[in-house]
Protein backbone atom coordinates (compact mmCIF):
# COMPACT_ATOMS: atom_id res chain seq x y z
CA UNK A 1 0.00 0.00 0.00
CA UNK A 2 1.08 2.96 -1.35
CA UNK A 3 0.05 6.57 0.00
CA UNK A 4 -0.07 9.28 -2.21
CA UNK A 5 0.59 13.07 -0.78
CA UNK A 6 -2.48 14.11 -3.42
CA UNK A 7 -4.57 11.67 -1.92
CA UNK A 8 -3.94 13.22 1.38
CA UNK A 9 -3.79 17.05 0.19
CA UNK A 10 -7.46 15.63 -1.50
CA UNK A 11 -8.87 14.38 1.69
CA UNK A 12 -7.70 17.71 3.61
CA UNK A 13 -9.96 20.24 2.33
CA UNK A 14 -13.37 18.32 2.75
CA UNK A 15 -12.48 17.08 6.54
CA UNK A 16 -11.54 20.63 7.46
CA UNK A 17 -14.55 21.61 5.85
CA UNK A 18 -16.94 18.78 7.78
CA UNK A 19 -14.94 19.93 10.80
CA UNK A 20 -16.12 23.64 10.76
CA UNK A 21 -19.22 22.75 10.66
CA UNK A 22 -19.57 20.39 13.76
CA UNK A 23 -17.34 22.77 15.45
CA UNK A 24 -20.01 25.80 14.96
CA UNK A 25 -23.20 23.21 16.07
CA UNK A 26 -22.16 23.95 19.37
CA UNK A 27 -22.81 20.07 20.56
CA UNK A 28 -21.47 21.34 24.03
CA UNK A 29 -22.20 18.29 27.01
CA UNK A 30 -22.21 19.73 30.18
CA UNK A 31 -23.15 16.17 32.27
CA UNK A 32 -26.72 16.95 31.76
CA UNK A 33 -28.88 14.48 30.09
CA UNK A 34 -30.77 17.54 28.40
CA UNK A 35 -27.55 18.77 27.54
CA UNK A 36 -25.41 18.38 23.96
CA UNK A 37 -28.21 18.57 21.16
CA UNK A 38 -25.81 16.07 19.78
CA UNK A 39 -28.88 16.13 16.97
CA UNK A 40 -27.30 18.84 15.18
CA UNK A 41 -24.11 17.42 14.02
CA UNK A 42 -26.23 13.84 13.93
CA UNK A 43 -28.21 15.99 10.69
CA UNK A 44 -25.28 17.35 9.11
CA UNK A 45 -23.38 13.80 8.87
CA UNK A 46 -26.15 12.21 7.87
CA UNK A 47 -26.75 14.62 5.27
CA UNK A 48 -22.82 14.44 4.50
CA UNK A 49 -23.23 10.83 4.11
CA UNK A 50 -26.40 10.70 2.31
CA UNK A 51 -24.40 12.60 -0.57
CA UNK A 52 -22.83 9.95 -1.57
CA UNK A 53 -25.80 7.03 -1.54
CA UNK A 54 -25.80 5.46 2.04
CA UNK A 55 -28.27 5.03 3.99
CA UNK A 56 -28.25 6.51 7.46
CA UNK A 57 -29.97 4.94 10.88
CA UNK A 58 -31.14 7.75 13.59
CA UNK A 59 -31.06 6.21 16.88
CA UNK A 60 -32.15 8.81 19.76
CA UNK A 61 -31.88 8.09 23.64
CA UNK A 62 -33.40 10.98 24.85
CA UNK A 63 -34.79 14.23 23.41
CA UNK A 64 -31.62 15.57 21.37
CA UNK A 65 -29.25 12.70 22.26
CA UNK A 66 -29.09 11.38 18.64
CA UNK A 67 -26.46 8.99 17.31
CA UNK A 68 -26.54 7.82 13.67
CA UNK A 69 -24.83 4.58 12.07
CA UNK A 70 -24.29 3.84 8.33
CA UNK A 71 -23.10 0.64 7.03
CA UNK A 72 -21.35 -0.86 3.70
CA UNK A 73 -22.55 -4.09 4.33
CA UNK A 74 -20.04 -6.70 3.67
CA UNK A 75 -20.06 -9.73 1.26
CA UNK A 76 -19.39 -12.23 3.57
CA UNK A 77 -21.58 -12.23 6.37
CA UNK A 78 -18.96 -13.85 8.90
CA UNK A 79 -16.24 -11.59 8.29
CA UNK A 80 -14.91 -9.46 10.66
CA UNK A 81 -16.36 -6.38 10.52
CA UNK A 82 -14.76 -3.19 11.33
CA UNK A 83 -16.45 0.15 13.18
CA UNK A 84 -15.22 3.28 12.76
CA UNK A 85 -16.74 5.52 16.14
CA UNK A 86 -16.66 9.34 16.63
CA UNK A 87 -18.65 11.01 18.98
CA UNK A 88 -20.25 13.95 17.99
CA UNK A 89 -20.58 16.38 21.57
CA UNK A 90 -17.87 18.07 22.93
CA UNK A 91 -16.79 19.73 26.44
CA UNK A 92 -18.19 23.69 28.15
CA UNK A 93 -15.54 26.17 27.30
CA UNK A 94 -14.83 29.62 28.67
CA UNK A 95 -13.99 31.88 25.86
CA UNK A 96 -12.78 34.73 28.14
CA UNK A 97 -9.08 31.76 27.52
CA UNK A 98 -8.95 31.71 24.02
CA UNK A 99 -7.19 34.01 21.83
CA UNK A 100 -9.93 33.41 18.96
CA UNK A 101 -14.05 32.47 19.14
CA UNK A 102 -14.08 28.89 20.34
CA UNK A 103 -16.75 28.57 17.86
CA UNK A 104 -15.86 30.19 15.34
CA UNK A 105 -14.22 27.52 13.76
CA UNK A 106 -11.32 30.15 11.94
CA UNK A 107 -9.11 28.41 9.67
CA UNK A 108 -5.67 30.57 10.82
CA UNK A 109 -2.11 29.91 9.24
CA UNK A 110 -3.36 26.02 8.13
CA UNK A 111 -4.98 25.26 11.53
CA UNK A 112 -8.67 24.79 12.26
CA UNK A 113 -9.46 26.80 16.02
CA UNK A 114 -12.39 25.51 18.35
CA UNK A 115 -13.77 23.35 20.84
CA UNK A 116 -14.01 19.95 19.51
CA UNK A 117 -10.69 20.01 17.18
CA UNK A 118 -8.80 18.12 18.77
CA UNK A 119 -11.30 16.24 21.05
CA UNK A 120 -12.51 14.74 18.75
CA UNK A 121 -14.06 16.30 15.77
CA UNK A 122 -10.86 15.93 14.12
CA UNK A 123 -11.19 12.33 14.14
CA UNK A 124 -15.26 11.91 13.70
CA UNK A 125 -14.92 14.18 10.45
CA UNK A 126 -12.07 12.69 9.01
CA UNK A 127 -13.69 9.10 9.24
CA UNK A 128 -16.73 10.42 7.90
CA UNK A 129 -14.60 11.83 4.85
CA UNK A 130 -12.95 8.28 4.34
CA UNK A 131 -15.91 6.71 4.83
CA UNK A 132 -18.16 8.79 2.05
CA UNK A 133 -15.13 8.52 -0.41
CA UNK A 134 -14.81 4.26 -0.09
CA UNK A 135 -19.11 4.64 -0.87
CA UNK A 136 -18.38 7.03 -3.62
CA UNK A 137 -16.09 4.60 -5.16
CA UNK A 138 -18.72 1.81 -4.74
CA UNK A 139 -16.44 -0.11 -1.80
CA UNK A 140 -17.90 -3.45 -1.58
CA UNK A 141 -15.72 -5.42 1.15
CA UNK A 142 -15.39 -9.13 2.67
CA UNK A 143 -16.56 -7.23 5.61
CA UNK A 144 -18.79 -4.86 6.80
CA UNK A 145 -17.57 -1.38 7.61
CA UNK A 146 -19.64 0.65 9.97
CA UNK A 147 -19.63 4.72 10.58
CA UNK A 148 -20.61 5.47 14.36
CA UNK A 149 -21.14 9.05 14.68
CA UNK A 150 -22.01 9.13 18.57
CA UNK A 151 -23.46 11.37 21.52
CA UNK A 152 -22.66 11.40 24.64
CA UNK A 153 -19.14 10.38 25.49
CA UNK A 154 -18.15 13.25 26.78
CA UNK A 155 -20.40 12.38 30.05
CA UNK A 156 -19.29 8.92 29.93
CA UNK A 157 -20.71 7.36 26.98
CA UNK A 158 -24.96 6.36 29.00
CA UNK A 159 -26.83 8.61 26.20
CA UNK A 160 -24.59 7.28 23.41
CA UNK A 161 -22.11 4.39 22.82
CA UNK A 162 -23.53 2.68 25.97
CA UNK A 163 -27.29 2.80 25.37
CA UNK A 164 -26.49 1.49 21.43
CA UNK A 165 -24.41 -1.54 22.30
CA UNK A 166 -26.49 -2.32 25.07
CA UNK A 167 -29.42 -2.24 22.55
CA UNK A 168 -28.29 -1.82 19.01
CA UNK A 169 -25.56 -4.36 19.17
CA UNK A 170 -27.23 -5.46 15.35
CA UNK A 171 -26.04 -1.96 14.15
CA UNK A 172 -22.91 -0.64 15.83
CA UNK A 173 -21.30 -4.16 16.41
CA UNK A 174 -18.16 -4.75 15.11
CA UNK A 175 -15.31 -7.23 16.23
CA UNK A 176 -12.60 -4.36 15.37
CA UNK A 177 -13.18 -0.88 16.80
CA UNK A 178 -11.18 2.12 15.66
CA UNK A 179 -11.65 5.74 17.77
CA UNK A 180 -9.62 8.33 19.88
CA UNK A 181 -6.84 9.16 20.60
CA UNK A 182 -3.54 8.23 19.40
CA UNK A 183 -1.50 8.59 16.02
CA UNK A 184 1.52 11.49 17.41
CA UNK A 185 4.89 11.91 17.05
CA UNK A 186 7.84 11.50 19.29
CA UNK A 187 11.53 12.02 18.06
CA UNK A 188 14.51 11.13 19.82
CA UNK A 189 17.79 12.89 19.03
CA UNK A 190 19.51 9.92 17.78
CA UNK A 191 16.74 9.93 14.83
CA UNK A 192 14.10 7.73 16.72
CA UNK A 193 10.50 7.99 15.92
CA UNK A 194 7.81 6.80 17.20
CA UNK A 195 3.91 6.69 17.17
CA UNK A 196 1.45 5.57 19.73
CA UNK A 197 -1.65 3.75 18.98
CA UNK A 198 -3.46 3.58 22.06
CA UNK A 199 -4.58 -0.48 23.25
CA UNK A 200 -5.40 0.60 26.53
CA UNK A 201 -7.05 3.27 28.54
CA UNK A 202 -7.69 4.28 32.38
CA UNK A 203 -10.60 2.94 34.56
CA UNK A 204 -12.73 5.57 36.29
CA UNK A 205 -13.89 6.30 40.00
CA UNK A 206 -15.87 9.07 39.99
CA UNK A 207 -16.91 9.94 43.68
CA UNK A 208 -19.25 12.69 45.34
CA UNK A 209 -17.72 13.32 49.24
CA UNK A 210 -20.92 14.99 50.92
CA UNK A 211 -19.15 16.77 54.32
CA UNK A 212 -21.43 17.83 57.17
CA UNK A 213 -21.06 20.78 58.77
CA UNK A 214 -23.69 22.68 61.25
CA UNK A 215 -25.31 26.34 60.61
CA UNK A 216 -24.98 29.25 62.16
CA UNK A 217 -24.81 33.16 61.74
CA UNK A 218 -21.77 33.88 59.62
CA UNK A 219 -21.05 36.75 61.70
CA UNK A 220 -19.97 34.79 64.60
CA UNK A 221 -16.87 32.50 62.77
CA UNK A 222 -15.12 31.06 65.79
CA UNK A 223 -14.73 27.90 66.48
CA UNK A 224 -17.89 27.35 63.70
CA UNK A 225 -18.16 23.54 62.31
CA UNK A 226 -18.13 24.91 58.63
CA UNK A 227 -18.49 22.11 56.21
CA UNK A 228 -16.59 24.57 53.68
CA UNK A 229 -13.83 24.88 55.73
CA UNK A 230 -13.89 21.19 56.17
CA UNK A 231 -14.05 20.78 52.70
CA UNK A 232 -11.10 22.97 52.20
CA UNK A 233 -8.70 20.53 54.38
CA UNK A 234 -10.44 17.37 52.33
CA UNK A 235 -9.20 18.91 49.11
CA UNK A 236 -5.99 19.41 50.52
CA UNK A 237 -5.80 16.01 51.61
CA UNK A 238 -6.52 14.44 48.24
CA UNK A 239 -4.46 17.11 46.56
CA UNK A 240 -1.32 16.16 48.82
CA UNK A 241 -1.78 12.09 48.21
CA UNK A 242 0.76 9.87 46.69
CA UNK A 243 -1.01 6.88 45.02
CA UNK A 244 1.34 4.01 44.50
CA UNK A 245 3.41 3.60 40.52
CA UNK A 246 2.39 1.61 38.16
CA UNK A 247 5.35 1.14 35.77
CA UNK A 248 4.21 -1.86 33.64
CA UNK A 249 5.27 -2.24 29.66
CA UNK A 250 3.36 0.63 28.37
CA UNK A 251 5.17 2.79 30.92
CA UNK A 252 8.50 1.31 29.78
CA UNK A 253 7.26 1.83 25.72
CA UNK A 254 6.74 5.25 26.32
CA UNK A 255 10.05 5.82 28.43
CA UNK A 256 11.83 4.37 25.00
CA UNK A 257 9.89 6.69 22.64
CA UNK A 258 11.01 9.94 24.54
CA UNK A 259 14.26 11.93 24.16
CA UNK A 260 15.83 12.18 27.97
CA UNK A 261 18.99 11.56 29.90
CA UNK A 262 20.17 7.78 30.58
CA UNK A 263 19.98 8.93 34.36
CA UNK A 264 16.63 10.32 34.35
CA UNK A 265 15.17 7.14 32.65
CA UNK A 266 16.51 4.96 34.76
CA UNK A 267 14.99 7.16 37.94
CA UNK A 268 11.68 7.59 35.97
CA UNK A 269 12.00 3.60 35.31
CA UNK A 270 11.98 2.97 39.69
CA UNK A 271 9.16 3.28 41.82
CA UNK A 272 11.17 4.57 44.87
CA UNK A 273 12.28 7.13 42.76
CA UNK A 274 9.72 7.75 39.88
CA UNK A 275 7.77 10.76 41.58
CA UNK A 276 10.81 12.87 42.50
CA UNK A 277 11.96 12.62 39.12
CA UNK A 278 8.52 13.36 37.53
CA UNK A 279 8.65 16.83 39.53
CA UNK A 280 11.89 17.36 37.84
CA UNK A 281 10.11 17.24 34.35
CA UNK A 282 8.90 20.34 32.50
CA UNK A 283 5.10 21.03 33.79
CA UNK A 284 3.43 20.06 30.14
CA UNK A 285 5.93 16.44 30.41
CA UNK A 286 5.02 15.63 34.14
CA UNK A 287 1.06 15.96 33.99
CA UNK A 288 1.07 13.65 30.87
CA UNK A 289 4.00 11.23 32.64
CA UNK A 290 1.83 11.08 35.90
CA UNK A 291 -1.12 10.68 34.76
CA UNK A 292 0.81 7.21 32.82
CA UNK A 293 1.59 6.03 35.88
CA UNK A 294 0.03 6.49 38.62
CA UNK A 295 -4.57 6.47 40.11
CA UNK A 296 -4.84 9.95 39.83
CA UNK A 297 -7.50 12.37 42.24
CA UNK A 298 -8.90 15.23 41.20
CA UNK A 299 -11.32 17.30 42.78
CA UNK A 300 -12.91 19.32 40.30
CA UNK A 301 -16.57 20.36 40.91
CA UNK A 302 -18.08 21.82 44.18
CA UNK A 303 -21.39 22.79 45.59
CA UNK A 304 -22.63 24.48 49.12
CA UNK A 305 -23.71 26.91 51.14
CA UNK A 306 -26.76 28.88 50.74
CA UNK A 307 -26.00 32.84 51.45
CA UNK A 308 -22.90 35.16 52.62
CA UNK A 309 -24.05 35.12 55.94
CA UNK A 310 -24.86 32.14 56.76
CA UNK A 311 -21.95 29.32 57.81
CA UNK A 312 -22.70 26.20 55.33
CA UNK A 313 -23.48 23.00 56.75
CA UNK A 314 -23.58 20.90 53.72
CA UNK A 315 -20.74 20.67 50.84
CA UNK A 316 -20.69 18.59 47.99
CA UNK A 317 -17.29 17.83 45.70
CA UNK A 318 -17.06 15.66 42.93
CA UNK A 319 -13.49 14.01 42.65
CA UNK A 320 -12.62 12.74 39.54
CA UNK A 321 -10.26 9.20 39.62
CA UNK A 322 -8.51 7.78 36.69
CA UNK A 323 -7.47 4.04 37.66
CA UNK A 324 -4.38 2.66 36.29
CA UNK A 325 -4.41 -1.08 35.07
CA UNK A 326 -5.00 -3.91 38.42
CA UNK A 327 -6.49 -0.76 40.92
CA UNK A 328 -9.77 -1.85 41.93
CA UNK A 329 -12.99 -0.35 43.14
CA UNK A 330 -11.59 -1.65 46.88
CA UNK A 331 -8.01 -0.10 45.91
CA UNK A 332 -9.92 3.26 45.13
CA UNK A 333 -11.56 3.23 48.36
CA UNK A 334 -8.36 2.54 50.39
CA UNK A 335 -6.95 5.20 48.70
CA UNK A 336 -9.76 7.59 49.64
CA UNK A 337 -9.55 6.06 53.28
CA UNK A 338 -6.36 6.96 53.67
CA UNK A 339 -5.95 10.18 52.26
CA UNK A 340 -9.05 11.26 54.37
CA UNK A 341 -7.31 9.67 57.32
CA UNK A 342 -9.89 10.70 60.75
CA UNK A 343 -11.89 13.13 58.45
CA UNK A 344 -13.48 10.12 56.72
CA UNK A 345 -15.69 9.79 59.47
CA UNK A 346 -16.74 13.58 58.17
CA UNK A 347 -18.03 12.15 54.91
CA UNK A 348 -20.42 10.78 53.01
CA UNK A 349 -18.59 9.23 49.48
CA UNK A 350 -20.98 8.00 46.93
CA UNK A 351 -20.24 6.65 43.47
CA UNK A 352 -20.74 8.31 40.19
CA UNK A 353 -19.31 6.37 37.50
CA UNK A 354 -17.04 3.44 37.61
CA UNK A 355 -15.22 1.21 34.41
CA UNK A 356 -12.21 -0.69 35.35
CA UNK A 357 -9.14 -0.14 33.20
CA UNK A 358 -9.47 -1.70 30.06
CA UNK A 359 -7.06 -3.27 26.80
CA UNK A 360 -6.91 -4.85 23.67
CA UNK A 361 -4.23 -7.15 22.29
CA UNK A 362 -1.94 -6.79 19.48
CA UNK A 363 -1.72 -10.00 17.30
CA UNK A 364 -4.56 -9.53 15.30
CA UNK A 365 -5.08 -8.36 11.50
CA UNK A 366 -6.73 -4.53 13.08
CA UNK A 367 -2.84 -3.96 14.51
CA UNK A 368 -1.03 -5.43 11.42
CA UNK A 369 -3.38 -2.80 9.66
CA UNK A 370 -2.91 0.11 11.95
CA UNK A 371 1.29 -0.55 11.91
CA UNK A 372 1.25 -0.57 7.67
CA UNK A 373 -0.67 2.43 6.89
CA UNK A 374 1.84 4.00 9.75
CA UNK A 375 4.46 3.04 8.16
CA UNK A 376 2.96 4.01 4.62
CA UNK A 377 3.63 7.82 5.98
CA UNK A 378 6.58 6.88 8.30
CA UNK A 379 8.11 4.25 6.86
CA UNK A 380 11.02 4.45 9.70
CA UNK A 381 8.72 5.30 12.80
CA UNK A 382 8.53 2.21 15.61
CA UNK A 383 4.70 1.49 16.46
CA UNK A 384 4.22 1.75 20.10
CA UNK A 385 1.25 0.59 22.70
CA UNK A 386 -0.29 3.19 24.41
CA UNK A 387 -2.36 4.12 27.14
CA UNK A 388 -5.04 6.43 26.86
CA UNK A 389 -5.26 8.69 30.63
CA UNK A 390 -8.70 9.45 30.31
CA UNK A 391 -11.83 7.43 29.10
CA UNK A 392 -13.23 6.91 25.99
CA UNK A 393 -16.21 4.72 24.18
CA UNK A 394 -13.89 1.83 23.38
CA UNK A 395 -14.56 0.43 27.12
CA UNK A 396 -18.15 -0.54 26.07
CA UNK A 397 -16.71 -2.17 23.05
CA UNK A 398 -13.79 -4.28 24.67
CA UNK A 399 -16.11 -5.07 27.39
CA UNK A 400 -18.18 -7.47 24.18
CA UNK A 401 -14.85 -9.08 23.64
CA UNK A 402 -13.93 -6.28 20.47
CA UNK A 403 -10.70 -5.33 19.88
CA UNK A 404 -10.65 -1.50 20.26
CA UNK A 405 -7.54 0.59 19.57
CA UNK A 406 -7.40 4.99 19.70
CA UNK A 407 -5.56 5.90 17.02
CA UNK A 408 -5.12 8.56 13.60
CA UNK A 409 -2.40 9.92 12.17
CA UNK A 410 -0.94 13.47 12.68
CA UNK A 411 1.65 15.65 11.33
CA UNK A 412 5.36 14.99 12.71
CA UNK A 413 5.17 18.35 14.93
CA UNK A 414 2.01 17.47 17.11
CA UNK A 415 3.52 15.23 20.25
CA UNK A 416 1.55 13.52 22.73
CA UNK A 417 2.40 16.83 25.13
CA UNK A 418 1.01 19.32 22.53
CA UNK A 419 -2.51 16.90 21.94
CA UNK A 420 -2.37 16.60 25.77
CA UNK A 421 -2.56 20.28 26.65
CA UNK A 422 -5.13 20.78 24.32
CA UNK A 423 -7.29 18.22 25.31
CA UNK A 424 -10.38 20.60 26.79
CA UNK A 425 -8.05 23.37 27.09
CA UNK A 426 -7.80 26.43 25.88
CA UNK A 427 -6.92 27.57 22.27
CA UNK A 428 -7.73 23.76 20.93
CA UNK A 429 -6.53 23.16 17.43
CA UNK A 430 -5.75 20.95 14.79
CA UNK A 431 -3.79 21.44 11.90
CA UNK A 432 -5.21 20.74 8.31
CA UNK A 433 -2.06 18.50 7.06
CA UNK A 434 -3.44 16.35 9.94
CA UNK A 435 -6.75 16.35 8.96
CA UNK A 436 -5.58 15.08 5.36
CA UNK A 437 -3.38 12.31 6.85
CA UNK A 438 -5.94 10.87 9.36
CA UNK A 439 -8.64 10.85 6.55
CA UNK A 440 -6.39 9.03 4.18
CA UNK A 441 -5.13 6.93 7.31
CA UNK A 442 -8.87 5.35 7.45
CA UNK A 443 -9.02 4.81 4.19
CA UNK A 444 -6.02 2.74 3.65
CA UNK A 445 -6.83 0.65 7.04
CA UNK A 446 -10.47 0.14 5.64
CA UNK A 447 -9.67 -0.89 2.74
CA UNK A 448 -6.87 -3.36 3.83
CA UNK A 449 -8.99 -4.77 6.84
CA UNK A 450 -12.21 -5.89 5.09
CA UNK A 451 -11.47 -5.58 1.47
Amino acid sequence: MVTSMSSVEAFAGPTTELLQTLIRNQCVNDGRPESGEERRNADVLQTYLEGAGLDVQRFESRPGRTSIVARIEGREPDAPALCLMGHTDVVPVNPDGWSHDPFGAELIDGEVWGRGAVDMLNITSSMAVAFRQLATEGFRPEGTLIYFGVADEEAGGRWGAEYMVDNHWDAVGAKYVLTESGGWSQKRSDGTHSITVNVAEKGLSWRRLRVAGTPGHGSMPYGADNALITAAEIVRRLVAYRTRANLDDLWTARLDAIDIPAELRAALSDPATVDDAIATLPPAYARVAHACSHTTISPNVIHGGQKTNTIPDVIEMDVDMRTVPGDTKEVVDRYLAEALGELAARVEVSPLQEADSTRSPVDNPLWDAVTTCTKAVYPEARIIQGLITGGTDARFYRLKGSVAYGAALFSPGVTMEEFSSRFHGNDERIDTHSLGLSADFWYHVATQLVG
